[in-house]
């Protein structure tokens, strides 16, 4: 049977609506200085500008909080919950801990959004029974409506200058599904298709050439090198014995893909730290880590991981 989970293991959830840096600063500081009152360990990642803002808010008490540029660590939006919300929540395993997380802010692409939200749906399953507080700023101003609709579907309570709300909307699996897009194809992409552990350095070297031609070089190029071994592994292993790379370019980067025949059932692949005792499951951990940027499409038909290298 499992054991229900007590108040204070309750996990929290909120998003900030601000409107203007007086907003943002009356909704951070002060849940900042809460948690600092309470002996709780508190980070908060954001873009730069916002992480000046609430350090000038703090005065003294800046240093005793854990700052991370979001704009860096979060670019790819998978790799925020692993690397960012995950890393500093379980070093601190005894008491409640307490974050300030913004991963969607004005400048985000709409390449980059679908990730953004599921990242956002996702942190609730990553977090549950668990005592961790994360507050998630969002610019009212300046984001788009339906920025701000998701919001309160994948965040149990809305805080706004009116107060908190509980969302009647929050259902952050219907997120990760309405976001489960499939991702269309550019008539440049070059393919190369590949089937058992024999293929598997043929379709490597086809990627590494293509990226070279394409102007990659240097730790980029060793960057897509490692993801491409990681998917196409993977396809071999768990995807019905193989699939098909596509690579190409967008703009200043890179875009490689492999499909194949396999169903991916857990949404938090590639979000969990690894287990020690566990030495495989890194693959798709690995690919958030090195890539910019990293979308999943998945159904009946297949899976499809694509993910964006910058030159």
């Amino acid at each position: 049977m499992t054991r229900p989970v007590t108040e204070a293991e309750r996990f929290e959830h909120p998003a900030l609506f601000y409107r203007g840096e007086d907003q943002y600063l009356a909704g951070t500081v002060p849940f900042v200085q809460e948690g600092l009152a309470a002996g709780e360990p508190v980070a908060v990642a954001a873009p730069p500008d916002r992480l000046e803002a609430i350090k000038d808010g703090l005065g003294d008490r800046a240093d005793q909080v854990h700052f991370v540029d979001m704009t860096q660590a979060g670019r790819n939006p998978g790799r925020i919950i692993p690397g960012v919300l995950r890393r500093f929540a379980d070093a601190h395993t005894t008491g409640r801990v307490r974050i300030i997380g913004e991963p969607i802010w004005p400048g985000r692409t709409s390449m980059e959004y679908p990730a953004c939200v599921q990242h956002e749906a996702l942190i609730n399953p990553a977090f549950t029974g668990r005592a961790v507080t994360i507050l998630c700023p969002y610019d009212a101003d300046r984001l788009d409506e339906q920025v701000l609709e998701d919001a309160w579907i994948t965040h149990p309570l809305v805080i706004d200058e009116d107060g908190g709300k509980p969302s009647a909307a929050y259902q952050w699996q219907a997120v990760v599904a309405r976001y489960n897009q499939a991702l269309p194809l550019p008539p440049q992409a070059e393919a190369s298709s590949f089937h058992g552990s024999g293929g598997l350095p043929e379709v490597r070297e086809f990627a590494v050439l293509c990226a070279k031609r394409l102007g990659l070089d240097g730790q980029r190029l060793q960057d897509l090198e490692l993801a491409v071994a990681e998917l196409t592994t993977n396809s071999v292993v768990h995807g019905a014995g193989g699939g098909t790379l596509r690579i190409w370019s967008e703009g200043e980067q890179v875009v490689c893909e492999v499909h194949d025949a396999g169903r991916l059932s857990d949404p938090l692949a590639g979000r969990r730290p690894p287990a020690p005792e566990r030495p495989g499951g890194r693959g798709l951990l690995l690919i958030n880590h090195v890539a910019d940027l990293v979308r999943i499409h998945t159904s009946q038909a297949g899976t499809t991981i694509r993910f964006y290298i910058s030159r």
